[in-house]
């Protein structure tokens, strides 16, 4: 049957014709009385809304309104316009559709058909002048390829856009899901809103800081300075996990081939570990070693201890070691994670519209700091700005940035300790001419009262010799763990230095009142700036919060009414996280998304009759199946042993499995 035997509804325009547009018949209906039905629905309806009239209003009100006669026939009228405009409207664009797909699928199939008829002669002329590798369209089909990739990209963005916009439209607020969606708020390690310095009215700035770990990386990030050897053996590594995972997968299928149950993940993850010494071993001086399979020993010591360069005096093009570098460097495996990371964020910024006039790439660094403008001074700054900072962080570089920041974190202790002590010494000679100034005056000029009234006759201890734990300005901190030791949050000395500074300036106001000596100058002026400085230091992120990986630091200011950057970089962001991240990965979800007791087989309708033998029906298997389930211990030990048959039996009678295309219930014993 050709395209030309369907007939074109789109062109036609008539109620009567079957499938025509307007049309209240289809092509679809066959025997189907369609206004029987309609009718029978519409009198359904209507009877209801009557019964409910009938039901609901008062006598006198129904002996005055004509409810068998006009009333019905309104509602009858009522339902039968609006149902039979919205249901032909459906059908008949639904049978449009198919019947449109249909005829496109024909002409296509019979176009196939016409392409083949070539004459000979050009084909044979063809074949002889270049092959078939001369006469391509491979080169135009890339450009189209391209052209749509970049078009497909502006309107993803456009689509990101409008999401971003929507969704701050409907909360009507700014927060951390502005920024992160979902599925990557897992990698934020902090987030921080608060109002700016210089405009705490109408400007916020946000501090925002992304961890993506080694393991989540797309294309994997090398230190500059790492060792040839030390890449090689990652690329060895991997081959040998993928190469478990290929026989794991293989075990998993040959187990539900033979009807045996499933392996667990515990048993999944034993397994692997099993398979590693097949693969290789610890004998590092045996060169008939596992370990050297794929990769000679001798060429494993000659690239021993070689870095990203070779000393001048003893490069030769002609060693075996230089030219195993050559292949390493070829290759790009020491710079292609971080420069793709690059890549990927600038061309991101400049197709967002968030350009930016300073970067400075510190490749050996593995470091990038980019900012809107070069200027750092916030004061002259615009109020739309943003700065980025993206760093791989190895887990040596981690520990130093750990201890410099418990360095720092001590030092900070030392100087508010230190301006806590001048400011109560400050405090004590200026009560000095005041008998009673404070609660501690008074309870020194009650405690010989206290002592001979109170503690003397009921025998408790004094105040002044009890053990004093509590320095009233923090809470006891409990005793930490060793895993407490090793991931410090310092929250708890952070709380008591911002507790010190805030009783310091409350002294000081209730110390002076409105008088300003030089003292109280002095001491303000040293309260402020290590405030300052203590705030742009919790600002920072904890390194012991930090995994080894890529760290994404971004500031960014905006106008609170505008959030002008807010939304672009939110945007940026997204995109960024999805170009260089493969993102969280459960195993546990991901095996259970392949087990087969989420198989089912009443899911794969079919209207072709069972093949069942002579003796056997799915009456008699449920019997079977009841009969044998109820059956005493005894009896139940003497069946015989699970072979392949019987464990496929099993497994598909309980999980509803299909063996060989059919059902374990359509079989006989």
């Amino acid at each position: 049957m050709g395209s030309i035997d369907i007939r074109k509804s789109p062109n036609v325009f008539d109620p009567t014709t079957p499938s025509a547009v307007g049309s209240r018949n289809s092509l679809a209906q066959e025997y189907r009385d369609q206004q029987a039905e309609v009718n029978n629905l519409l009198e359904e309806e209507a009877n209801k809304i009557l019964n409910h009239v009938t039901a609901k209003l008062p006598e006198e009100v129904l002996n005055q309104l004509d409810v068998m006669g006009g009333l019905k026939e309104k509602l009858y009228n009522y339902f039968n316009q609006n149902y039979q405009n919205m249901f032909n409207r459906y059908v008949v664009t639904s049978e449009d559709e198919m019947v449109k797909k249909v005829r496109n699928f024909i002409d296509k199939e019979e176009m196939k058909v016409l392409n083949r008829y070539t004459p000979k002669e050009i084909a044979a002329l063809l074949e002889d002048v270049g092959g078939a590798d001369k006469f391509n369209t491979g080169e135009i089909e890339k450009s189209v390829v391209n052209m749509y990739g970049h078009l497909q990209g502006h309107i993803q963005r456009g689509v990101n856009d409008l999401e971003t916009l929507t969704n701050s439209l409907l909360r009507q607020k700014t927060d951390v899901g502005a920024f992160v969606r979902g599925e990557n708020a897992y990698s934020i390690v902090k987030c921080a809103f608060k109002d700016n310095i210089y405009k705490p009215k109408t400007v916020t700035d946000v501090k925002l800081s992304i961890n993506i770990l080694d393991s989540e990386l797309i294309s994997p990030i090398f230190h500059y300075q790492v060792t040839v050897e030390y890449l090689i053996k990652d690329l060895l590594s991997k081959h040998i996990t993928d190469t478990l995972e290929k026989e794991i997968e293989n075990i998993k299928n040959m187990r539900i081939d033979e009807g045996l149950d499933e392996m667990s993940d515990g048993e999944l993850v034993f397994a692997k570990m099993n398979k590693v010494p097949e693969l290789t071993d610890d004998n590092t001086d045996n060169p008939k070693s596992r370990r050297y399979q794929i990769i000679a020993k001798e060429l494993m010591d000659r690239i021993s201890d070689l870095r990203a360069e070779i000393d001048p005096n003893t490069f030769d093009q002609l060693n075996i070691r230089e030219n195993l570098k050559k292949i390493v460097d070829i290759e790009n495996i020491r710079n292609r994670g971080f420069n793709t990371a690059i890549n990927s964020l600038t061309s991101i910024l400049d197709t967002s519209k968030m350009g930016y006039q300073y970067i400075e790439n510190l490749k050996n660094a593995r470091e990038l700091i980019l900012r809107e403008y070069e200027d750092t001074d916030s004061a002259h700054l615009p109020d739309e700005r943003y700065q980025i900072k993206l760093k791989y962080y190895d887990n040596a570089q981690l520990i130093n940035e750990r201890e410099a920041y418990r360095v720092q974190l001590a030092s900070f202790a030392t100087e508010v300790e230190h301006l806590w002590d001048v400011l109560h010494t400050d405090y004590d000679d200026a009560k000095r001419f005041k008998r009673i100034a404070d609660f501690e005056d008074l309870a020194n000029a009650y405690k010989r009262k206290i002592v001979s009234r109170y503690k003397s006759k009921s025998g408790d201890p004094v105040y002044e010799d009890t053990a004093k734990v509590w320095d009233e300005i923090s809470f006891i901190k409990p005793q930490e763990t060793e895993i407490e030791k090793m991931n410090q949050t310092f929250l708890y000395e952070k709380d008591k230095i911002r507790s010190k500074l805030i009783i310091m300036r409350n002294r000081l106001k209730s110390m002076y009142d409105y008088q300003y000596p030089i003292e109280r100058r002095v001491m303000e002026e040293r309260l402020s700036f290590l405030e300052t400085e203590f705030n742009k230091f919790d600002y920072m992120i904890n390194p012991f919060h930090i995994q080894p990986g890529l760290l994404m630091d971004m500031d960014i200011t905006s106008i609170k009414r505008k959030k002008a950057t807010l939304d672009g970089m939110a945007n940026v962001l997204n995109e960024f996280l999805h170009s260089v991240s493969k993102g969280f990965q459960d195993a546990a979800f991901a095996s259970f998304s392949r087990r087969r007791s989420t198989v089912r087989v009443d899911l794969s309708q079919s209207f072709a009759p069972p093949e069942l033998e002579e003796d056997a029906s799915p009456a008699n298997d449920l019997l079977a199946e009841i009969n044998q389930e109820a059956l005493p211990p005894a009896q139940s030990a003497e069946k015989p042993k699970r072979g392949p048959k019987a464990g496929a039996r099993k497994t598909a009678s309980k999980k509803g499995v299909v063996d060989n295309g059919k059902t374990s219930r359509g079989r006989g014993k």
